[in-house]
């Protein structure tokens, strides 16, 4: 893995060495190995390299032999040795084995396709010298990041992080009004946002082609289709699931340096460290973390698969005390950023970059075959308002979703408030709101009257209803995968496991989200992925023989902290001090009382408001570390056409 960044000016100056280099210093831990930066008329860009393939060529930037072309690449691409054959044939010389020459050549034979012939993950920046024009491209799933924004003089710059355009000193700190809505729905900053006005996220499967003087604007060059296109048995489509899975993996294990795997006991870390096995030599490198609370504690069932599997296991043990972290994890992920799950994964990526460079991880199989309770409880809940016509379905369920009772307290089967609310939505905004860490109705008690008025009635679930208006299907469970796809993934799991890994100067591979795997899985009927109440059917049916039933059908545990009892424990006083005082009281966002008012809740036991206050949390820390305590300005200003 590496990082990119990079600086087009607007008059074809060339940037300032001085600026440039801060940009790339910025982002130093994603590439220990090696960094360069080259200054050119009306460019700049910037690389650190973290070296994985054929270490002894590959520096980058690299430029074309004519010096038209100049590229900078944050990636593997699995399939570089076919390409280069490809290649080769057509006329191209390669003078080493790397796959950063490939992307080169693959540019200088294909253009702005060559992105289609690329199996892997990645995020890249070409220059053109000839026509003064940047090309950035970013991986089919996100897998990659890359942040780009304008600055005052109209000059883009980009990068791996956002930290690296901040580096730059004419990049604004204004928090964006619809990026701070999203993320306190969310728990997170979903794409194309960024924290920031005027800087942005590559959507994942875009690219962007830019001159000087142009707005910005992406171009999707590729899209999940549910389209459902098999039909074979379950039996004949778990054996495909096995082969096509397997391929995935062992693409995934070339590598000069040495390799191993996250292993959470789960079962789609559990299936790729079994093909790793059947594919190895030697033991496989496993690394695990588990809690000292039994409820989110999985590392018996690791040690299990470890045992199965001979492979060398390593453990490391979270204690109460490791949320001293999150000062560290406000500074990996320069945005705000709630998911309490960061802690252990970055707990994980130390623990793992002590024996290995490369790790592979199971991220993705929930994604891809219906893994998460919430898609059973969407399907169900889909089929019930199908039922009712929403004359009489929004106005009956969403006065019982005002007035029932919100029982956290309460046995599962009387928490019926959420469901109502659900029922009184259309498919794509009851989605938002089964995911929402924060529900739109406590956002609207939370929020100040003048930050409603700069939202301007934006909110959360509008980019919900724009992504569902493209998912190109109707069934309730595809639709909600296509969601995640598009929101969920790249905006928290991805994120997460690539700051992390980085931090540490780690890289992953998710072979659960080889594109052509995915393609393929997205075709299945959604019967074989949530079958009789039972997700992930067609996936654990492909690994029974090779992973145990207490593995394959145990309760879905989760990778998570237990928040709600640290703030009643060891963080009161920070989650006290957090919503009573300090940024979140002082920057206008947030109406004093209603936050008073959420930690009694919380603290006294009538409520479980554990997320929201580790929500609001992370993000009085952010305003605090990166942006010196100062208040985010949210004049009013219109959303880039794009956004």
């Amino acid at each position: 893995m590496c990082g990119l960044t990079g600086i087009i000016t607007a008059d074809g100056r060339a940037p300032e060495r001085a600026t440039l280099e801060a940009m790339n210093t910025a982002q130093a831990h994603r590439g220990p190995d090696q960094h360069d930066c080259a200054l050119l008329a009306g460019a700049g860009l910037g690389h650190r390299r973290l070296t994985i393939i054929d270490p002894a060529s590959g520096e980058q930037p690299m430029r074309s032999d004519d010096g038209r072309y100049t590229l900078v690449y944050n990636g593997e691409i699995y399939n570089y040795r076919a390409l280069n054959a490809e290649l080769e044939q057509a006329g191209y010389h390669f003078d080493g084995h790397c796959d950063t020459e490939t992307l080169l050549r693959a540019w200088q034979h294909w253009g702005e396709s060559c992105v289609d012939h690329l199996r892997g993950m990645f995020a890249f920046a070409i220059w053109d010298a000839q026509t003064q024009r940047v090309f950035l491209a970013r991986d089919r799933l996100g897998i990659k990041p890359l942040y780009y924004g304008l600055t005052a003089d109209g000059d883009l710059v980009f990068g791996s992080e956002l930290k690296t355009l901040m580096a730059h000193p004419r990049v604004g700190r204004s928090v964006a009004p619809r990026a701070l809505e999203c993320y306190l729905a969310l728990g997170y900053v979903p794409e194309p946002y960024a924290i920031f006005r005027d800087t942005f996220k590559l959507a994942a499967g875009h690219t962007l082609s830019w001159q000087p003087g142009a707005a910005p604007s992406p171009t999707a060059y590729w899209d999940l289709d549910f389209e459902t296109r098999q039909s074979d048995a379950p039996e004949a489509t778990a054996t495909e699931l096995h082969e096509r899975l397997d391929e995935a993996v062992r693409m995934r294990l070339v590598a000069d340096v040495p390799l191993g795997a996250f292993l959470s006991g789960g079962v789609d870390s559990s299936a790729v460290v079994s093909l790793m096995a059947d594919a190895s030599d030697e033991p496989v490198k496993t690394c695990a973390i588990g809690f000292d609370h039994a409820d989110f504690d999985e590392s018996d069932h690791a040690r299990q698969v470890a045992r199965q599997f001979g492979t060398d296991h390593r453990e490391h043990r979270i204690a109460s005390q490791e949320f001293g972290l999150i000062d560290t994890l406000v500074d990996v992920y320069d945005e705000p950023f709630a998911d309490s799950s960061a802690l252990p994964t970055y707990r994980v990526c130390e623990l793992a970059r002590q024996q290995v460079k490369v790790a592979l991880s199971g991220d993705g199989g929930d994604e891809n075959f219906a893994g998460y309770r919430r898609y059973r409880l969407h399907w169900n809940e889909s089929r019930a308002r199908a039922r009712l016509p929403a004359s009489i379905r929004k106005p009956v369920f969403g006065v019982l979703g005002a007035l029932y009772p919100k029982m956290d307290w309460a046995p599962r089967v009387f928490r019926a408030k959420t469901t109502f609310q659900s029922l009184a939505m259309d498919t794509a905004e009851a989605y938002c709101h089964s995911v929402s860490v924060i529900p739109q109705d406590l956002r609207e008690r939370l929020y100040s009257t003048a930050f409603k008025s700069e939202l301007d009635g934006y909110r959360a679930r509008d980019l919900f209803r724009a992504h569902g208006d493209n998912a190109g299907t109707e069934h309730a469970l595809s639709v909600a995968q296509y969601l995640d796809f598009k929101t969920w993934l790249p905006g928290d799991i991805l994120t997460k496991v690539d700051r992390a890994s980085m931090a540490h100067g780690l890289e992953v591979r998710v072979p659960l989200l080889d594109h052509e795997f995915v393609g393929w899985s997205a075709s299945l009927r959604p019967d074989l992925k949530l079958h009789r109440g039972q997700g992930k059917y067609v996936l654990k049916k492909a690994f029974e023989g090779h992973l145990s039933d207490d593995i394959l059908y145990r309760r879905k545990q989760g990778f998570s902290a237990p928040i709600a009892d640290w703030f009643r424990g060891p963080l009161r006083d920070a989650g006290e001090g957090a919503l009573t005082a300090g940024p979140l009281v002082d920057c206008g966002v947030f109406d004093r009382s209603a936050l008073a008012d959420l930690w009694e809740q919380h603290v006294s036991g009538r409520r479980d408001h554990g997320p929201a206050i580790w929500s609001l949390l992370m993000l009085s820390r952010f305003l605090a570390r990166q942006l010196g305590g100062a208040t985010h300005d949210v004049t009013t200003t219109a959303e880039p056409a794009h956004a």
